[in-house]
């Protein structure tokens, strides 16, 4: 058992809106209940806010505003959290993804608000975070903007798939359920509606192999954190359905993603990223050895879709090569 995990500061976007201060509320909790620092960052792009049908107004650069909604930012944390945390405020001209990645690149975590676009347009926010958290190399939480503290807070749940790419997620998720003193929801779904339930074969249908998967998921982090219950719940729905609904009973949902290795679409994630109710946690995967040979024997593009079946098949036929050879 590999693990992974960031002992840096806490990083939140400060975005200057009167709603962005909830996430700003979100950070300092997460902070202080992993007794880290926070540093409060944003964006800006280097250009003017000057109108010449305006004249009388004087300019402000860029700058100066994103400083502004640092200096706000900072006597909110102040004031409602005093001045024991380790507090630093960073702004930076450029994209915000690439200025996110800079700051972040030795956080803990990074924390940004969900957008209230609806639609197409959410979808789109969904996939510029998750294309944040791959580039960071960090969780990254998405925290709705209408976050409240909650008594649900304490519960969190995460999806597995049966691949290695939910290996840095299922970490994750026991760590922060053990922060939280909360409770564990381990959720693998996409069960055959059909014939699933009624199979014959027990022991090799899918609710078998399915709970079976879950078992080599948290194997090792249920003795690390013997005070964290953990709940199997198997579900017939699809994966995002099922944590999308699964989101309105817990405080966190933690889904994993690639990292920056490779440009994988996942739609799984998206969804979850753009529809939870609760806040939600990308955790990259980073790929392993076996993943990497894998990834430059066939081609990154050719398995954009397909890399934890693929790493799978690599695997067996590296096993029964050895043994074979044996």
């Amino acid at each position: 058992m590999n693990s992974w995990v960031r002992s840096g500061p806490v990083v939140v976007e400060v975005d200057g809106t009167a709603e962005g201060m909830r996430v700003v509320d979100y950070a300092c909790v997460e902070a202080l209940r992993t007794d880290a620092g926070l540093v409060l960052a944003a964006s800006y792009r280097a250009h003017s806010t000057f109108s010449p049908m305006r004249p009388d107004d004087q300019p402000k650069s860029p700058g100066d505003i994103a400083d502004a909604w640092l200096r706000a930012a900072v006597a909110h944390v102040h004031h409602r959290y005093g001045y024991g945390l380790q507090l630093e405020a960073v702004s930076k001209e450029g994209a915000r993804a690439r200025v996110l990645a800079e700051i972040a690149r030795h956080a803990r975590v990074l924390i940004v608000g969900r957008t209230p676009k609806r639609g197409p347009q959410r979808l789109m926010a969904a996939h510029a975070n998750l294309g944040l958290a791959a580039r960071v190399g960090c969780p990254v939480l998405v925290v709705p903007l209408s976050w409240r503290p909650s008594v649900l807070d304490r519960k969190v749940a995460v999806g597995v798939d049966g691949s290695a790419l939910s290996a840095e997620a299922v970490e994750f998720a026991f760590r922060t359920a053990a922060d939280r003193e909360g409770d564990l929801i381990v959720v693998r779904a996409g069960l055959p509606p059909d014939h699933a339930w009624n199979d014959d074969d027990v022991e090799d249908s899918w609710i078998s192999r399915a709970d079976h998967a879950i078992g080599e998921a948290i194997a090792g982090w249920t003795g690390q954190f013997p005070d964290v219950k953990v709940t199997r719940f198997l579900s017939s729905r699809p994966a995002a359905e099922a944590l999308v609904r699964e989101s309105e009973q817990v405080g966190l949902v933690v889904v994993g993603v690639h990292d920056h290795s490779v440009a994988v679409s996942d739609p799984v994630a998206r969804r979850c990223v753009a529809a939870m109710v609760c806040p939600v946690a990308i955790v990259p995967h980073h790929l392993t050895a076996a993943e990497r040979e894998l990834l430059d024997r066939v081609g990154r593009d050719h398995v954009f879709f397909t890399l934890p079946t693929a790493v799978q098949a690599f695997q067996d036929r590296t096993a029964t090569t050895t043994e074979a050879r044996s």
